[in-house]
């Protein structure tokens, strides 16, 4: 049990953050679903929203009840770099990127970034950590098709 704590730990603040995150997306849809989605430039904000808030509550969920919690990370680490990249390179950037504005801010650059992105990459690498730690492998996988000799 000992060995397992630090990683219950994270299982639990990541899954509890992306489950109150999705949550909120339906609670409060102008301000943190469909709204925010148009204001960000995201395609498709009434249809996108209601996803990703359903995607962070099944992910939440997962990594809460460790069921599937590797498979529930990666679909999470979709979610949040793509968060970092529509809210957060702007910052970095000092200038909208494509379509996506740039929040109003005293400063830009380097250090505005990474304080505007601290949660974010708390999210990101704690995803990691969950990923690698329930073993998830992506792209040598041996399909349902494949014998162990294909390999």
């Amino acid at each position: 049990m000992r060995q397992n704590l630090p990683m219950i730990l994270i299982r639990m603040v990541v899954g509890l953050v992306f489950l109150l995150e999705g949550v909120l997306k339906f609670l409060r849809p102008d301000e943190l679903g469909a709204g925010r989605f148009a204001a960000i430039g995201l395609p498709f904000p009434n249809h996108l929203a209601p996803l990703v808030g359903g995607i962070e509550i099944g992910g939440g969920l997962a990594l809460l009840l460790n069921f599937y919690a590797g498979d529930a990370a990666l679909a999470l680490l979709a979610v949040i770099v793509t968060a970092l990249i529509t809210t957060k390179f702007p910052i970095l950037m000092g200038r909208p990127l494509g379509p996506f504005p740039l929040e109003k801010l005293n400063h830009y650059g380097w250090l505005s970034f990474f304080h505007q992105a601290r949660t974010d990459f708390c999210m990101l690498f704690g995803l990691l950590a969950i990923a690698i730690d329930s073993g998830v492998r992506v792209g040598r996988r041996r399909r349902w098709y494949q014998s162990s000799r294909d390999r």
